[in-house]
């Protein structure tokens, strides 16, 4: 091979090892992200449930107020 062809073959591997250093950083904050999600998910459930218990409560009617 000459060096023009060595050349051009180096600079395609270090693109590609860029790009896979590229890859794993935007695949571990998709990771992460997914991680904040799931615990976001959680949450909202919690609270949910919560406000599900306390609506019947809400909902009840009120005592009719003491006449004067």
């Amino acid at each position: 091979m000459d060096d023009r062809m060595i050349s051009r073959i180096d600079a395609l591997e270090i693109m590609i090892a860029h790009q896979e250093r590229s890859l794993a950083e935007l695949n571990e904050v998709v990771a992460s992200q997914w991680r904040k999600i799931d615990v976001l998910d959680r949450q909202i459930l919690q609270l949910r449930e919560e406000l599900q218990s306390i609506a019947p409560a809400r909902d009840a009617p009120e005592p009719p107020p003491p006449h004067y």
